[in-house]
């Protein structure tokens, strides 16, 4: 909801300091600014990429990994990936043999390993195991399953033991393609050992993953969306590790594993058409339990292989023509693929039903921007002036940090505002905004709304609002947009610029500015102080109000008797400030 450009994680970081913090940023050295000529505060809008996500996410998605998984099935369904008939060509020999093979499919998904399998070699009997339980019941609902042939549970191999679910030393075969990159590194381990329990002394694993230099490695680190060296979270919460020749060694040779063959495959894919060349990279591995005779871990003749092609053009799908295994949320990553990732929102305010496309939850952690989403402050004061028009009805309306639903600046022009003018930092909440505005209002209503980018404490955007409105904005509303100290003092440098000056209306109809928000790692003094620099006064706030020379609070008037059902949370804050005469 703020044009201030910031991670999700921002708000769920507090710590002690923040109130030291903030009174460091405000500083007492902080004067008006205007009088003494001095540039206005300006936040940097657009950070450099930071080290990676921040402490509170890298556990989070440790934390959750199987929901984001649970999800992530919900979603897809068995269409995640394509079903490996590649396996045969690739493995086929392991496979085959006089005495039935025992398989434990790790990771099993939707069964896209399984079912093949099983077609191609009918007398194996399979070890299914997953730790989304979503997953698990899309193999039990295939219309191949059978119990006699199938085995399907759900288990998290970096906590459950293997040896609970399957006899000990009694798996000839296990496979693991692109699941390993789904493990945090430090727990890796956890998985080959506990794989070790149940693989005979002789027994293989036959191992694919993603490879260092993947296209979609490059795309991730470019979006700031690294966990640690090599670890990578993706849009949906889902992550995944790149595997080096010299980590998979020795991840391996520690946890008493030979690799008996390996290989780097690297694959060119250029679809002509989107003028794309992409640069797949993966690792394809066969480990055995340790043999105490061997000297080495590899096997002469298999050192690391460097295998090549490249496929001229791609038609309809460029995921159906490879035989890579790909997610569709790193297919949009890598290939540029248009898919339907927005999600609607639909909100009801009085008589009015809006319809706000945002970005879905389970994306809005890794956005950069806040405001692609809709925050419930903004619904609130959305409500307070569908329900109150005459706070806005003839006057000329600024918003702070709109976001991409708009939604106040959407009824305030509904409630007859004179002007309206919709800000953000970000270009892409912008877009999003376009598209929402005309989708909800009518031609007349749109006729009042402006949108413009405004950055907090920038002259030239500053300088162009001025130009749109040159007597200024007698209402100045900003929702969820004071949890950054760093934004304060240009949050308010910017609203000092462009309110109406107090001898240009009547005293009953002196310009305000209105905010909403949660308090989160900046408190309540910290916003006041900080207004008060900038020639601002608190005169009014909900829920608890404060002392005023009205005999009637005004906030508490916009509130109908039943306000319980009429506010989203109890947690949501009103702060009302008027412009100080004497500060002019």
């Amino acid at each position: 909801m703020s044009s201030v450009q910031h991670c999700v994680d921002s708000f769920s970081e507090c710590s002690g300091d923040d109130k030291h913090c903030a009174a460091e940023i405000m500083g007492t050295d902080v004067r008006d600014n205007m009088e003494q000529a001095k540039p206005l505060p300006q936040l940097q809008i657009y950070p450099t990429l930071s080290d990676g996500i921040s402490p509170f996410w890298r556990e989070k998605y440790e934390r959750d990994a199987r929901k984001y998984w649970d999800v992530f099935y919900k979603r897809h369904n068995d269409r995640f990936f394509k079903d490996r008939h590649y396996l045969d060509k690739e493995w086929g020999h392991y496979f085959c043999g006089a005495e039935r093979k025992v398989i434990l499919e790790v990771g099993c998904g939707a069964g896209n390993t399984i079912f093949p399998l099983i077609a191609t070699y009918p007398t194996i009997f399979v070890h299914a195991c997953d730790f989304s339980p979503r997953a698990v019941n899309l193999v039990k609902a295939h219309k191949d399953f059978m119990e006699t042939q199938v085995n399907a549970f759900v288990c998290d191999l970096t906590a459950d033991d293997l040896s609970k679910q399957i006899s000990p030393s009694s798996v000839d075969l296990v496979t693991m393609v692109f699941v390993l990159s789904a493990v945090s590194p430090e727990k890796m381990p956890l998985v080959l050992q506990n794989i070790r329990k149940v693989l005979k002394p002789d027994g293989y694993v036959l191992f694919r993953d993603y490879a260092t230099g993947d296209l979609a490695q490059e795309r991730f680190s470019c979006k700031d969306q690294k966990i640690s060296e090599n670890f990578y979270v993706r849009g949906d919460g889902t992550r995944a590790f790149y595997f080096s020749d010299e980590y998979l060694i020795d991840l391996c040779t520690a946890n008493g594993f030979d690799i008996e063959e390996h290989s780097l495959c690297c694959k060119q894919v250029e679809n002509r058409s989107r003028e794309i060349i992409m640069n797949r990279r993966w690792v394809q591995a066969v480990f055995r339990l340790h043999d105490a005779s061997s000297s080495c871990c590899t096997k002469p003749g298999n050192e690391l292989v460097h295998r090549k092609d490249s496929m001229p053009e791609l038609k309809e799908s460029p995921l159906e023509e490879t035989e890579i295994d790909i997610a569709d949320s790193v297919a949009v990553e890598m290939f540029g693929i248009t898919t339907s990732t927005d999600e609607i929102i639909e909100v009801n305010i009085r008589e009015s039903t809006f319809k706000i496309k945002v970005v879905p939850k389970e994306y809005q952690h890794t956005c950069k921007s806040t405001g692609l989403m809709l925050w419930e402050s903004a619904q609130l004061i959305a409500s307070v002036i569908a329900s109150n028009p005459t706070i806005v009805a003839g006057k000329r309306v600024l918003e702070l940090g709109c976001g991409c639903s708009g939604i106040c600046s959407m009824v305030a022009a509904i409630s007859a505002a004179d002007l309206v003018v919709a800000t953000d930092g970000d270009s892409n909440a912008l877009d999003l905004l376009t598209q929402n505005l005309t989708a909800n209002l009518s031609p007349t209503d749109l006729d009042r709304i402006i949108t413009k980018r405004l950055e907090w404490g920038s002259k030239d955007h500053i300088e162009g609002i001025k130009k749109l409105n040159d007597r200024g904005s007698e209402i100045i509303i900003g929702t969820d947009v004071t949890y950054i100290p760093e934004s304060i003092s240009p949050l308010f440098a910017t609203a000092k610029e462009l309110i109406s000056p107090i001898g240009d209306v009547s005293e009953e109809c002196e310009p305000a500015v209105i905010f909403c928000h949660v308090l989160r790692r900046v408190d309540e003094p910290a916003i006041i102080s900080a207004a008060s620099q900038f020639g601002f006064k608190l005169v009014d706030k909900w829920p608890t109000g404060v002392p005023t020379s009205s005999s009637k609070s005004i906030i508490s008037s916009w509130f109908p008797e039943n306000a319980c059902n009429f506010i989203p949370t109890t947690a949501l804050n009103i702060m009302y400030f008027v412009k100080v005469k004497a500060a002019l």
